[in-house]
């Protein structure tokens, strides 16, 4: 059996793979031949010695920090999460590097949206220190210790930020799919800067805009007040990115009422019998509805097979009062976003909904009425009854992001997620279009200091403000949209993994006690790790998505893994007979899709079962089956 290469994505190795494949005239005996190379480039090869490029001190480092293969794993945290058996969301502690070196096997090109809002080198917030010799120790000795900001008196004080910066944003690049799209924010610190590193690894000619955002404050600095950020926006590659909202045979529904409040009063439609019904038959009096409330003025509403059956008078806070009484005129009709509504009907809890196409839409890049900085800190202050953080995004700018890229099921990742906001506006945005995206956060567990209102409400580092404000946002999104159908099944749930070590033992022959060294080699397994640490570690570097479904099973007593339903088999245990082994062999022919198998090399009773396990496997079509 062949061992289980316990490294992450090689990525040198996949860039000389896409060279070969491109250019196989300029491959020579499996390697690439640079002169050939250029002669097939042509005039697109630099070959002066003077050229335009952006360089600072460290910047050949950052790349090979880039393409430095992690032996690292994600051990699960099953007390900190939530809905851990369903969900299809994560939430990572550790270091953003690190972290996304892991991810990279598992979700290559599977992002459809990354945001980010990383330190903007201030002088006064903590900027990541990387160590090139080996990230996860580095990690793990500054969450032990009080993070030093980056100070502008420091003799690198740009390079220090480009040099966190510059590894993280080519890793993500990886991650994002081909239609894929990245967002930063940044603020007049760094933008210059980011922009140029941004031109280089995602080419200029992907840059989709620079969005300016309208903070509606600020802070006087120097001879102006500066009350803009700026939103940097990539495109992975902008040839197969459609047009923002459009998507080809699809139309968007959304509820047509809004809250009552002073801004947007109530009152009254009457729609004719025949409006179109979700549910079969049904009537309804009264007062309906949640939040946004319906008072029916006439004496019932009622439903029979699919429509309305009599006209009807209902008062309430209409969200497009104009655009219904234009369709109602069987008028052409169109929302705000200029987008043709298709109709108007009531939902199955008699609730006025409407359909419309979805069109291509060009924003503007100024945004000045959507959301500022004190919405951000209402936004957690409705959480946790006071804002703990200092300068949050508002939910409503990264919904508004959102809605431009992406759609059902589609992957989000935040690599400086902070407080959450970012998994908050995908929940919510899934409660408002009944969508399924998913999110991965990722945040460093920066301690709080003692007299912060952050450590004195109980948390002592950030990580534990994101997750708890996922658990209460989620439920109050969950609360808010009760008479919703199937809000039941949103998804407000997330996985927790922290960032450690490899489960298995590093092979050192330089110690002194060689001897004792060999015989602890013969169980590689760490003594503290448990058997589903080592689980989402093989997962990991096999490259199966960290949220696929697993299920326990026992077979001839012993602990078997199907992961997702059977794409792969993982056994742990001690004492593998032939018998146990024929036992999983028949999962395959029972109707599971068996494609590969994982045993502990140590766990078989002797060299003659794992001899003939391999022979026994392939009888049963198992062709992909490896020993850690």
């Amino acid at each position: 059996m062949e061992k289980l290469d316990g490294k992450t994505m090689d990525l040198i190795q996949q860039n000389i793979d896409e060279l070969k494949k491109l250019f196989p005239e300029a491959t020579t005996e499996g390697k690439i031949d640079f002169d050939r190379l250029r002669l097939l480039l042509g005039d697109e090869v630099e070959t002066g010695k003077e050229r335009y490029e952006f360089t600072w001190p460290g910047k050949s480092d950052c790349i090979r920090l880039a393409q430095q293969q992690s032996t690292g794993t994600l051990r699960p945290d099953k007390e900190s999460s939530k809905d851990w058996d369903t969900t299809q969301n994560l939430y990572i502690e550790g270091d953003n590097l690190e972290v996304l070196r892991l991810l990279q096997k598992a979700y290559h090109r599977k992002v459809k949206m990354v945001y980010i809002d990383p330190p903007y080198n201030t002088g006064n917030d903590f900027i990541y220190k990387d160590d090139f010799m080996d990230n996860i120790i580095n990690y793990l000795r500054l969450t032990n210790q009080t993070m030093k900001a980056n100070p502008e008196t420091s003799g690198r004080y740009h390079s220090d930020w480009l040099n966190m910066m510059y590894p993280r944003l080519k890793l993500a690049r990886n991650l994002l799919r081909e239609d894929g799209v990245i967002f930063i924010s940044i603020d007049d610190n760094e933008v210059a800067n980011l922009k140029v590193i941004c031109d280089e690894i995602f080419i200029e000619d992907n840059l989709l805009g620079i969005i300016i955002w309208d903070l509606g404050t600020g802070t006087t600095a120097g001879h102006f007040t500066r009350s803009h950020e700026y939103i940097l926006v990539y495109a992975k590659n902008k040839n197969n990115l459609k047009n923002f909202d459009a998507i080809e045979d699809s139309n968007i529904r959304h509820g047509a009422l809004k809250k009552i409040s002073r801004a947007n009063p109530a009152s009254d439609i009457t729609f004719p019998a025949g409006i179109e019904y979700e549910g079969s038959s049904a009537e309804y009096s009264g007062e309906i509805g949640g939040s946004e409330k319906q008072y029916i003025l006439s004496e019932k509403m009622v439903f029979e097979d699919g429509e309305l059956k009599y006209p009807v008078t209902i008062r309430a806070g209409w969200g497009m009062r104009n655009q219904v009484l234009s369709w109602l005129d069987g008028k052409e009709t169109f929302d705000s976003k200029g987008q043709k509504v298709v109709k108007f009907f009531f939902n199955r809890q008699g609730i006025l909904w409407y359909e419309k196409e979805r069109g291509t839409y060009n924003p503007k890049t100024v945004i000045s009425d959507l959301a500022n900085t004190k919405n951000g800190s209402k936004d957690l202050a409705n959480i946790f009854g006071e804002s703990i953080l200092d300068y949050p995004k508002p939910i409503e700018l990264i919904k508004y992001l959102l809605i431009l890229v992406t759609n059902d099921d589609d992957i989000i990742l935040d690599f400086f997620s902070g407080s959450s906001t970012a998994a908050h506006a995908v929940m919510q945005l899934n409660a408002d279009d009944e969508a399924n995206r998913k999110f991965i956060m990722v945040q460093l567990p920066e301690p709080c200091s003692e007299d912060t209102e952050a450590y004195k409400a109980g948390f002592p580092n950030i990580c534990e403000i994101g997750k708890e404000r996922i658990r209460r946002a989620g439920e109050k999104i969950k609360e808010k949209n009760q008479d919703k159908e199937g809000i039941e099944n949103l998804d407000i749930g997330f996985r927790v993994f922290k960032l450690d070590t490899s489960n298995l033992k590093a092979w050192d022959p330089e110690v002194e006690e060689l001897e004792e060294t060999l015989k602890g080699f013969v169980e590689p397994i760490k003594e503290d790790r448990s058997q589903e640490d080592l689980l989402f570690e093989i997962m990991l570097k096999y490259g199966i998505d960290l949220t696929m479904p697993i299920e326990e099973i026992s077979i001839k007593g012993k602990k078997v893994y199907s992961i997702g339903l059977g794409y792969m088999i993982v056994c742990l245990e001690d004492g593998l007979t032939l018998d146990v082994i024929e036992a999983i062999g028949t999962l395959k022919q029972s109707g599971q899709e068996i494609a590969r198998a994982v045993f502990r090399d140590s766990g078989f009773t002797d060299d003659n079962v794992k001899t003939n396990a391999v022979q026994l496997l392939r009888k049963f079509g198992i062709e992909d089956f490896r020993t850690i």
